[in-house]
């Protein structure tokens, strides 16, 4: 029987602009633009984004939420001192092996958002829940947010200018790994291609606007293939 792939909000519009869509881990998702190598490139000299609305985000929250992270995670959540903050870590099994990477975010009292990999999802997802026994503490999985990461030497100036007059301020002041919740969205100064940039968590209507908005300042599409390649790089 043939799998069915599922599809992020931005998929018409990777096929408006000739991608190569391939299987990712159940998703149909662009590998590239024609040129992979080019694509790569674009990212170290000037902008290009990627569509990773096939990434897992969770949110957790409870009075437990914390203490919940400590055993969850091999990093010390207590670092998290600043709203906003993200932390890189890995979830570990009782031997001490990883069971994937993640980035938590710290959003205030209580309450944090998890993002994790599309791959792994389901077992993650599993593991999670499974551990929070014995915790006050909720984690909801938010499956219909849309996902887009803008990096590169130029991508900061390009969605400084895409944002509004209020939300301007509040991300222009972020330091790297440190995000904001504004009108446009979830907008985090992460990545992992080696390059400034940010992480856009996006209601699904928005995501297509933003999309051309980026193509419209100069921003290149780019494929999974090359994300691949910058992150060995980096």
């Amino acid at each position: 029987m043939t799998q069915t792939l599922k599809k992020t909000v931005l998929n018409e519009a990777h096929k408006r602009a000739g991608a190569r869509l391939v299987d990712f881990s159940g998703w149909e998702m662009p590998l590239h633009y024609g040129s992979q190598v080019e694509e790569h490139h674009t990212i170290r000299q000037k902008a290009g984004m990627f569509d990773v609305s096939h990434m897992v985000v969770s949110d957790l929250h409870g009075a437990d939420a914390k203490r919940y992270l400590q055993q969850l995670l091999a990093n010390d959540v207590d670092r998290l001192q600043t709203i906003g903050k993200a932390l890189y870590s890995c979830m570990l099994n009782p031997q001490g092996g990883v069971i994937d990477d993640l980035i938590v975010y710290w959003l205030g009292e209580n309450n944090y958002r998890i993002v994790t990999n599309a791959g792994t999802r389901d077992g993650d997802l599993a593991w999670m829940q499974q551990q929070l026994e014995g915790f006050e503490a909720i984690l909801e999985e938010q499956p219909n947010l849309a996902m887009v990461a803008v990096q590169g030497p130029e991508a900061r100036n390009a969605v400084l200018n895409w944002l509004s007059k209020d939300s301007l301020p509040v991300v222009e002041a972020l330091e790297r790994f440190v995000a904001a919740t504004v009108k446009e969205g979830f907008i985090a100064r992460t990545g992992y291609t080696g390059e400034d940039g940010f992480e856009l968590v996006l209601a699904p209507e928005d995501a297509e606007p933003f999309w051309q908005a980026m193509i419209d300042a100069g921003v290149a599409p780019c494929g999974l293939g090359a994300r691949d390649t910058l992150r060995l790089e980096a």
